[in-house]
């Protein structure tokens, strides 16, 4: 095998979840690895050294057709399944290979409560569309890749930060995957260590709110750092508490403790914490009748009760 084309659009998570397939794919057929993706998630593989060359696009197949092209692939991985993948397949005309996304196993368990989701890691799912070429996982989890230009100097936190800290995660992409602000003050009450919180600009006024409120056991970090910089802080915590977000699976990747917080969605769609480091937990409100709600989420509550979230039991985190 020369020369691999590997497919995977968004998101941060999601990408983060297929450096495991790259890396063997590289070590065991010793290709040449390309790795599609969108423009604004190239960060996250771009340093990668078992990725020979990043293809971007901003919304079409078309912008990088004639590259594609040219390259004359072996083999396309197509790790994200969607119409803008079967584009791909069908301009290049190679044999490939697309990962099962289970979405009527998933239609069931949200809306009939019924699972037929296998207990399979979406990571080793990833690993069957490789399983024709021989490959298989090697079981050293997840990789990140940070540019040296991006590693964050502790000196920038507070003198109370730099030794031990936990970082947060502040909020998710929906609001029925993050903790409600209350919630995230008692928890951060019973924490042990000082907090640093991350997030993007967008999260900088939840993130002052909780300084306020919780004092200087908190430094607010949201908006500060890039994912990169972000990246970079986790990988200096003592140990994370995160969202079903990217950051979460970024956390996996160095090993860290985890304490994974659950809403919305459930770790039996396959995407919890991969191989994270000991101690890990993944808090969840479990046996509501109405959770799963949806398998990405919702601004607020259908319910309006948020149970699943409200729910969440603070003594858990004493473990942190």
């Amino acid at each position: 095998m020369k020369k691999v084309l590997v497919i995977r659009f968004s998101s941060i998570g999601d990408i983060v979840l297929t450096t495991p397939v790259v890396r063997c794919l590289k070590a065991q057929l010793q290709a040449e690895v390309h790795y599609l993706t969108k423009e604004n998630f190239a960060g996250i593989v771009a340093s990668n050294p078992n990725i020979d060359r990043v293809i971007t696009i901003r919304k079409k197949v078309s912008e990088a057709a004639d590259e594609l092209k040219k390259n004359n692939y072996d083999f396309v991985v197509d790790l994200h399944h969607n119409l803008r993948s079967q584009q791909v397949k069908k301009l290049l005309k190679k044999e490939s290979a697309s990962f099962p996304k289970l979405n009527s196993e998933k239609w069931l368990l949200v809306n009939a409560r019924i699972n037929r989701l296998p207990d399979v890691h979406i990571v080793d799912r990833y690993f069957e569309t490789v399983k024709t070429l021989g490959v298989k996982n090697d079981g050293n989890g997840l990789d990140y890749f940070i540019p040296e230009k991006d590693e964050v100097n502790p000196g920038v936190f507070p003198a109370t930060h730099r030794e031990k800290f936990i970082a947060v995660t502040a909020s998710a992409r929906f609001g029925t995957k993050q903790l409600p602000i209350d919630k995230m003050e008692q928890i951060i009450d019973v924490l042990r260590l000082p907090v640093i919180l991350l997030g993007g600009k967008e999260d900088s006024a939840r993130g002052e709110e909780l300084r306020r409120r919780c004092g200087e056991k908190v430094f607010n970090a949201c908006g500060m750092f890039s994912l990169n910089q972000s990246a970079s802080v986790v990988k200096q915590a003592e140990a994370v508490i995160a969202h079903d977000t990217g950051l979460m699976h970024i956390a996996a990747a160095f090993r860290k403790k985890i304490f994974s917080v659950w809403g919305n969605t459930v770790p039996a769609f396959g995407m919890y914490p991969y191989l994270p480091g000991e101690g890990s937990e993944m808090i969840e409100v479990k046996d509501l009748s109405c959770r799963p709600c949806s398998k990405i989420g919702f601004k607020e509550c259908p319910k309006g009760h948020f149970r699943c979230m409200n729910d969440i039991d603070v003594k858990a985190f004493r473990r942190v």
